[in-house]
């Protein structure tokens, strides 16, 4: 019998505190670049962005994501037989954000583990779980999370605070036999993986106090990423979905990509023929969330009742490193 693992509830959760863009204009209004806000919200289409409480934590973001899915689908955290976080801003380097989460949750008959690949790591989340579910007849149901909290980690005087926002998305998947996850791609190429990140707190090189004061173990924008790393590679990652999912574009009902260029989807859209209204651009709401923004573009379409029964969606997530995902799901 085949095995499909189905979305059956989403859930989001966005912090309280809202930042608008004219918020960041007047903290950067003596900066050296003071027009570099302006810039960024032409370039992006993002408005505002919501950041968190400085004593909440990845792991508290993702809680009440994982909440709301498990209330929407009338489930227990007990019920669950494994999570799976998505995140490259953990609560700490070891043990793993997952099991801080389970705890939080509750859900003790659950496994756990992490999955680090910045913004793409919901979509490959989401191929993880089906591929288990599909071989391992004990695992049943397994939510999935997406969580960033990248603001913490970064100098608040650098003005690439304006691309973090914060909060969590998630998606609770259970055994099927139709529809579900029926495709998944990836793409990765290390030669941009000094572009992008934080240099220090890892085995490369570990936090010294030398490294705080040079901001070594805070996020950094090294080397400018090239527009067509996503120009190009989104296009590619639906393509090879659609071949393996055997559908055509034009059979997507709503492609969802990482929310950080509202341009760039408009621009994968044309080269795919898909009719932009099918891809969500709601930047101008939430802002960027890295590993948080596709979930909760996903549970922003199903609360309205853009996605419904039948429907094919596409997931793609894109981060540093440079790291590529993409799921295809049948609702």
């Amino acid at each position: 019998m085949t095995v499909a693992a189905n979305v059956v509830a989403t859930g989001r959760y966005l912090p309280e505190r809202l930042v608008t863009n004219d918020e960041l204009r007047q903290q950067f209004a003596g900066h050296e670049r003071a027009d570099v806000i302006d810039r960024f919200e032409a370039n992006s289409g993002i408005l505002q962005r919501y950041w968190a409480h400085p004593e909440q934590t990845t792991s508290d973001l993702a809680l009440e994501a994982a909440r709301q899915a498990l209330a929407r689908a009338g489930r227990r955290a007990a019920e669950l037989d494994l999570i799976l976080l998505g995140t490259d801003t953990p609560d700490h380097i070891t043990p793993a954000t997952s099991v801080i989460l389970q705890a939080k949750l509750g859900a003790t008959g659950a496994g756990t583990f992490d999955i680090s690949c910045a913004c793409a790591a919901f979509p490959s989340a989401m191929a993880t779980a089906a591929g288990l579910m599909a071989t391992n007849p004990g695992i049943r149901s397994v939510l999935v999370v997406g969580a960033y909290l990248m603001q913490r980690l970064a100098d608040p005087t650098d003005p690439m605070v304006f691309f973090y926002g914060d909060g969590a998305g998630a998606a609770l998947l259970e055994r099927g036999t139709t529809g579900g996850v029926c495709a998944s791609a990836f793409i990765a190429d290390g030669h941009y993986a000094d572009h992008w990140g934080i240099a220090a707190g890892g085995t490369a090189e570990p936090a010294s106090e030398a490294a705080v004061e040079a901001g070594r173990t805070q996020v950094r924008l090294s080397k400018r990423y090239p527009p067509e790393i996503n120009e190009n590679g989104w296009p590619k990652v639906v393509r090879r979905l659609a071949q393996q999912g055997e559908f055509a574009p034009s059979d997507i009902a709503a492609a969802i990509f990482t929310q950080v260029n509202a341009a760039t989807i408009d621009t994968t859209c044309t080269a795919l023929g898909i009719k932009k209204d099918k891809a969500p651009k709601l930047m101008d709401q939430y802002g960027y969330t890295g590993s948080a923004c596709v979930p909760i573009a996903l549970d922003h379409l199903l609360e309205r009742q853009q996605i419904g029964p039948g429907d094919l969606v596409t997931l793609v997530g894109s981060g540093v490193g440079y790291n590529m995902a993409g799921v295809a799901v049948r609702f």
